[in-house]
């Protein structure tokens, strides 16, 4: 939708620290950081683009690979240096492609879910665990949510944040702290006690969060650059490697997203195309066992077009190019008719069906990843889910997006927000539920 490094080191916050703190990275191509590790952690090689610091206990080898192609500095700060990763539980298992559906924890079948991206954001951990309780009890299974949280200024105390870009020196830090990715560690940790999976992007189109944006405002260029800009490019994928090596044993992950809504206004489709290859490329070669997909909207679409702006190349992607990129392992399509400009919600049942005969052509799922009508969901948003339900290609629906009561009050409401407990949720949610 648009819309672990000791205290002392957290003052030389997106600066180059003597030795990279617990889980910081310390080697990769394009990084010039610290190579060494602060005192019983070593410096641990994963691939040619990222090492980082484990405990020195709990590893047998180590190497370091360093390269100073560019001026980029990624750095890792933290609260603590306990590990905070999460590991296998409960016999649950990968979940995987089989055929045109996904297969989870040994069921192939059809999946409702849901999107809460403010979740990691939350500083209280009941308020994480009755959503995924609500979620588990419904029989909803999947949940979006974001990955990131970019920022070039440093928010007071309390308020989360991953990703701190400093403009001032043209550098990065990654905040695994307790306002930092610990956040969604314990996300991770609650959606493997609850059964949940999870898909996670790394990145927004949007400036919500920070998105592209943050990275151009320090490291320079544009935001249509943002895709083939080296420099970015590479703390891009440094911070892809931190996320990816907390989680990489975990069942909860469904999948890792390249980002939330890609665009690329203008841009020759070659552009997203060419970006989406090398970045799950990358992805796989960190992590085999969980899926990648794009967490595109499905525009620059042939198949089934009207001619209408969202079947256009405009935002320089093509739908049916993407999904047959061989490590993208399912499609995404989102659905806003008022946002896009389309007068009949209606339109949105061909919508559907357009995406889902191309994956189905492609021999991949299709997921509709996002979707909703403000303050209407009992009418043609129904609709949709039934021709989803119904139609061949079809995976599983995740509307947009999940609301309920936290201890801070409302969680966000857009005006798509379908709140836990309402007649809405019973029409739309639990309804949709009983069919599948």
């Amino acid at each position: 939708m648009r819309s672990f490094v000791l205290p002392a080191l957290l003052g030389a916050i997106g600066g180059v620290s003597a030795q990279a703190g617990a889980w910081g990275q310390c080697g990769g191509l394009s990084y010039t950081g610290p190579t060494s590790c602060i005192s019983g952690w070593t410096c641990v090689y994963l691939n040619d683009w990222f090492s980082h610091c484990e405990p020195a206990s709990s590893t047998s080898s180590s190497a370091s690979t360093s390269s100073s192609a560019t001026s980029t500095t990624v750095t890792t700060t933290s609260t603590t240096t306990s590990s905070s990763t999460t590991s296998p539980t409960g016999g649950s298992t990968f979940a995987t492609v089989d055929g045109l559906r996904f297969s989870i924890d040994g069921s192939t079948k059809y999946v409702a879910g849901t999107n809460a991206y403010w979740l990691p954001f939350l500083t209280n951990n009941d308020d994480v665990d009755s959503v995924f309780d609500h979620l588990q009890q419904t029989g909803l299974k999947v949940l979006r949510t974001w990955g990131f949280n970019d920022v070039n200024t440093v928010p007071g105390s309390g308020t989360v944040y991953f990703q701190f870009h400093d403009a001032s020196t043209g550098t990065t830090t990654i905040n695994t702290g307790t306002n930092g990715l610990q956040r969604l560690d314990y996300v991770v940790s609650a959606a493997e006690k609850y059964g949940i999976k999870l898909i996670i992007p790394f990145v927004n189109n949007w400036n919500d969060y920070g998105g592209m944006n943050a990275y151009v405002t320090a490291y320079g260029g544009t935001k249509t650059g943002w895709y083939t800009n080296s420099e970015i490019q590479s703390v891009y994928r440094a911070y892809i490697a931190a996320v990816v090596a907390r989680y990489r044993d975990s069942p909860a992950i469904l999948a890792w997203e390249l980002g939330n809504e890609p665009r690329c206004q203008g841009c020759s489709t070659d552009v997203i195309y060419n970006w989406a290859t090398e970045i799950s490329a990358y992805i796989k070669s960190l992590d085999p066992n969980h899926m990648v997909t794009t967490g595109e909207e499905g525009m620059g679409l042939t198949t089934g077009s009207d001619g209408s702006y969202p079947y256009t190349t405009y935002e320089g992607s093509d739908f049916s190019r993407n999904i047959a990129i061989p490590d993208i392992d399912f499609g995404t399509f989102h659905l806003y008719t008022t946002d896009w400009g389309v007068t009949d919600n209606s339109w949105g049942n061909g919508w559907v069906e357009a995406h889902a005969a191309v994956c189905e052509a492609a021999g991949k799922p299709c997921l509709f990843e996002e979707y909703g009508i403000k303050n209407d969901h009992c009418t043609d948003e129904l609709e949709w889910q039934a021709t989803s339900l119904a139609t061949t290609g079809m995976a599983g629906d995740l509307f947009w997006q999940y609301g309920q009561t936290l201890s801070t009050g409302d969680s966000p409401n857009d005006q798509y927000t379908i709140y836990y407990g309402t007649d809405d949720w019973t029409c739309a949610v639990v309804d949709h539920v009983s069919q599948i």
